[in-house]
Order: C-alpha cells, then sequence, then structure tokens
C-alpha cells in the first residue's frame, strides 16, 4: 500500500514538470522584469548628471554678472574683493614680463582714480588705507618688472614714459589729500614719496644704461639699484650714442705732395700781402744771379736683339731617312 502511494506521488511530480516551451517563457518574463528595475536607475544618473550641469552653468553665469558688477566697487565696498579677484586672476593669464608690468601700473592708476571717487564721497578712513594699500603693492610690483626688464633689454623712453607716469600719479594724489580723512593724510604723503623715489629710480637706471655695469646686483622694494662710480660706456649697449663721423676738409694741395706735419710758429713780422708794385731796393749788394739750368732730355736706352736659339740636328736612327732638325 506504502509502495503504491509512493509511486504514484512519483508519477505526478514527473507530469507536472513545465515542459521546454514554458521554461523559455518564464525565463523571458523574469528577464523583462530585470530590465524594467534596472531603467529607473539609469534614468536617475541621466538626470543627475544634467542637474550638475546646470548648476556649473549657473554658478559660471552668477560669476560673469558677479565680476561685471565688480567693475566700478570702490574700496571698502562688498564687491571690491571680487574685482582684485580678477585683476589677479588678469594677471596669471599674461605671461610676457612688460605686459605683467603694464598691467601693474594699470591698476594702480585705477586705485588713484578709486581713490579720487572716494573724496567725493566721503568714505570711511579704512577705505582710503585699503585703496592706498593696494595702489603702492601695484606700484612696487609694476615699477620691479619694468626695470628689470629695461636692464635686460634696453629702452631708454620706456624709463622716460614710466618718470612722467610717476610725476602724473603724484600730482592726482596731492589734489586729493585736501578732501581726505586727517587720518589717511600721512598714507597720501608716503604714497607721494614713493611716487618721488620712482622719478629718481628712473633717472640714475637711465644714465647707467649706456655703461658696462648698470645695477649693483642687489634689489629693493622698487627692484634692481642702479650701480655707482664712474661709468666704462659698453660701445654694444642699444642705448649707447655713436659719435658722429666727421669727414676732413678738402684739401687744394696737389696729389702726393706731402702734408705738414706740424704748423710753423707764429712771428712779429707782418707776412700780409702787398697791395701795391714792390719798391726796388734803395741800397746793398744786389743778389747774386743764380743760373737757371736747363732741363737735358735723357736719351732712350739702347735697343739690344736677341738672336734667334741655334739650330739642333739629330742624326737619322734608320738609315736612309733624313736628319731630325730643332729649332
Amino acid at each position: 500500500m506504502e509502495l503504491a502511494l509512493v509511486g504514484g506521488l512519483r508519477e505526478l511530480g514527473a507530469g507536472g514538470a513545465p515542459d521546454a516551451e514554458t521554461r523559455k517563457r518564464i525565463r523571458d518574463e523574469i528577464a523583462g522584469r530585470l530590465a524594467e528595475a534596472e531603467a529607473p536607475s539609469k534614468r536617475r544618473g541621466h538626470t543627475i548628471a544634467n542637474l550638475s550641469a546646470a548648476a556649473v552653468a549657473l554658478f559660471l553665469a552668477l560669476g560673469g554678472i558677479t565680476l561685471l558688477l565688480s567693475r566700478d566697487a570702490l574700496p571698502g565696498d562688498p564687491l571690491y574683493g571680487i574685482k582684485r579677484a580678477g585683476e589677479s586672476a588678469a594677471l596669471g593669464l599674461t605671461f610676457d614680463e612688460q605686459d605683467k608690468a603694464k598691467k601693474h601700473l594699470e591698476f594702480a592708476t585705477n586705485r588713484v582714480g578709486e581713490l579720487d571717487e572716494l573724496t567725493r564721497q566721503g568714505a570711511s578712513t579704512g577705505a582710503y588705507f585699503t585703496g592706498l594699500a593696494d595702489f603702492e603693492t601695484d606700484l612696487r610690483a609694476g615699477v620691479t618688472q619694468l626695470t628689470a626688464v629695461v636692464t635686460d633689454q634696453g629702452g631708454q623712453s620706456r624709463l622716460a614714459e614710466l618718470s612722467s607716469w610717476a610725476r602724473q600719479q603724484s600730482d592726482r594724489l596731492g589734489l586729493q589729500v585736501g578732501n581726505a580723512p586727517a587720518e589717511a593724510r600721512d598714507k597720501f604723503a608716503a604714497a607721494r614719496v614713493l611716487l618721488d623715489k620712482v622719478q629718481a629710480r628712473t633717472t640714475d637706471l637711465g644714465s647707467r644704461l649706456v655703461c658696462y655695469t648698470i645695477t649693483t646686483g642687489t634689489s629693493d622694494d622698487l627692484g634692481a639699484l642702479p650701480a655707482a662710480g664712474d661709468c666704462v660706456r659698453d660701445p654694444g649697449s642699444p642705448n649707447a650714442v655713436v659719435p658722429p663721423v666727421i669727414s676732413p676738409a678738402p684739401s687744394s694741395a696737389p696729389t702726393g705732395s706731402p702734408s705738414p706735419t706740424s704748423v710753423p710758429p707764429t712771428s712779429n713780422v707782418d707776412t700780409a700781402t702787398p697791395t701795391g708794385p714792390l719798391a726796388p731796393p734803395t741800397g746793398g749788394t744786389p743778389p747774386p744771379v743764380v743760373a737757371t739750368p736747363t732741363q737735358t732730355k735723357t736719351p732712350p736706352p739702347p735697343t739690344t736683339t736677341t738672336p734667334p736659339p741655334p739650330l739642333i740636328s739629330i742624326p737619322p736612327l734608320i738609315p736612309g731617312l733624313p736628319p731630325i732638325i730643332i729649332g
């Protein structure tokens, strides 16, 4: 009885197994459900990438707008730091030393203009301190880099332009100091003293550009220090002045006549050319008469004739032939 029951169960289990088609259908259904489960995660990844790109674009747009708005910022304003950061970025993108020096001097000029605006607005003392400190920073950096270029490559005109620029900025600061707070006037005076040092430095360096030794090899806050002492001129310097070539005056002396090597001494005797006829001597011994030698014609050299060379006769080498004659 039990054996019959076990055998029936085995037959029932074998008969309920799915066939090949059923197994394929079940496998396809499971694979489809897995694909549907993965699709939302991929869409979620694309969404995150799009949001990140949009955030970066928004940040750049806001940064550009902020930088644009900071162009008119003054020392003490909230956007003034962003303005200075933009200037530093512009310097980082400039690779030529002379162009960097020009940008520093341009920024220093902007600081003087901002100080002028501060005097109109009656700004705080701290704003003046910030503007003057940034002015001196750009001034020192620009002068240091420009003088390094000039001492290496030459350029008297660049030093002249720098001296003129320093004089103009000093005059502008002199007009502003009367309207500035009393606490900031010492800072104005220090800035003008620094500009006077720049003018003196350009003058000293300009006078040494034609020398072999231009600088001492040391530097200070304004760059290279000019050398002192005697100037040994460097003819190969691009700033050296070539002396003009003076051509000798034309001489009326005939060709081949020796030129005088010394000037005869002057005497008290009047050697002026007489304007009238010479009077005959009134007395004394008349000068002796010297006979003029007659020119003798040199006879031409005798003509010589060279006799012709003698003839050379060689006896015939073979009997019956004529002799060989050379000559």
